[in-house]
């Protein structure tokens, strides 16, 4: 249980990070546990510095099986993520590398090095039909390690070389980077950004997305994205009723003033580790209200707290989930914003020295 010192603080709280603890691996045969606060090991989990471990992939491009997902297919040049938002679905996909949904997902992130070579072979492949790519849909390419590795800039020169369409979504305002590359790209429609803005409350965001950028920073994004000519969207998502969905009309309308021209929302589902982690986290962070909380996101999944049925899991069901799309649909029309939809232009896709083959 967690207790608070004569700060107020929570004693054991790991600052900087969304998970409090390494949930079990499903996939993994023995687990490391502590069964005695009084133990004398110290392998605890402390904030560790974050570990960016070298992958060399087989493959970059992943067929999206999800009727969920605007995109047929993703790229995702990291695997972790430092940002550490305590609701995101992709932790349970680390597990298949072998290190735990919770603390390791923030703390080693894995570093596709060879992904633009990767995808350069992918699309020369004469089998590929052109088609939108999202990058990243499972960790968000402008975590911290962009700042290092560049690989998310890489993967966009090669598209735009190719006149690869892509659909982007991110929380870092680390994409003015290449804001002279996106603003080439959208000049030819190839381009799509979704920025993710779940709350305009700092108190919430630093404690829900620790390492992440500010609403302030994130709406600076999309006014100069929009500025310089790039089709900007907002992700309000997830939506988690009793924290942040009370925002819904405010976080519309900001991203509206800023330039934003389509938006999308996901209801907040607790599939797998992240129940645990998340469980955690509100009861930690959020006593007085944790309860309410938690039983409303079961009322909106049919009294659990995760619904795996395409075209619901998404979106919940009950008097809450409706309460909230109603919200959407209200303020997304209010405000001009249309729901997502793909715009980008596969068309005129290219393979270098295709041209020149053709005559």
């Amino acid at each position: 249980m967690a207790v608070e010192n004569s700060d107020g603080e929570i004693s054991d709280y790991v600052k900087g990070r969304g998970a409090q603890f390494n949930t079990p691996n499903k996939f993994t045969r023995n687990q490391q546990v502590k069964e005695h606060v009084e133990g004398i090991d110290e392998w605890t989990e402390k904030n560790e510095a974050t570990q960016y471990l070298v992958d060399v992939s087989k493959s970059i491009v992943n067929k999206v099986e999800s009727v969920d997902v605007g995109m047929m297919y993703s790229m995702n040049p990291y695997q972790g993520c430092e940002h550490g938002c305590i609701y995101c679905y992709a932790r349970n996909a680390f597990e298949y590398y072998g290190y735990s949904a919770g603390l390791d997902f923030e703390r080693k992130i894995i570093v596709k090095k060879n992904a633009p070579d990767l995808l350069r072979k992918f699309l020369m492949n004469p089998k590929w039909v052109c088609a939108p790519i999202g990058l990243s849909g499972n960790t968000d390419c402008y975590q911290p390690a962009e700042q290092k590795f560049r690989l998310t800039r890489s993967l966009l020169e090669v598209c735009n070389e190719f006149n690869q369409p892509v659909g982007m979504i991110t929380k870092n305002a680390g994409m003015l980077r290449d804001k002279d590359l996106l603003s080439e790209m959208a000049g030819k429609k190839l381009v799509s950004i979704l920025v993710s803005i779940t709350s305009l409350n700092d108190d919430l965001r630093r404690v829900m997305e620790p390492r992440t950028t500010t609403a302030r920073q994130r709406l600076k994004l999309i006014e100069e994205m929009s500025k310089a000519g790039v089709r900007m969207g907002v992700m309000l998502g997830p939506m988690i009723p009793g924290l942040n969905d009370h925002e819904m009309h405010n976080i519309i309308k900001a991203a509206s003033d800023a330039g934003a021209s389509f938006s999308a929302y996901t209801f907040i589902r607790l599939n797998g580790a992240i129940k645990l982690l998340f469980h955690d986290w509100l009861y930690k962070n959020f006593p007085d209200r944790a309860d309410k909380v938690w039983h409303l996101i079961e009322a909106s999944h049919g009294g659990k707290v995760n619904d795996s049925r395409w075209g619901v899991r998404m979106r919940g069901e009950g008097n809450i989930a409706e309460m909230v799309a109603q919200q959407y649909r209200k303020y997304t029309e209010k405000y001009g914003l249309n729901h997502e939809r793909l715009d980008l232009d596969c068309s005129q896709f290219r393979r270098p020295g295709q041209q020149g083959r053709l005559f």
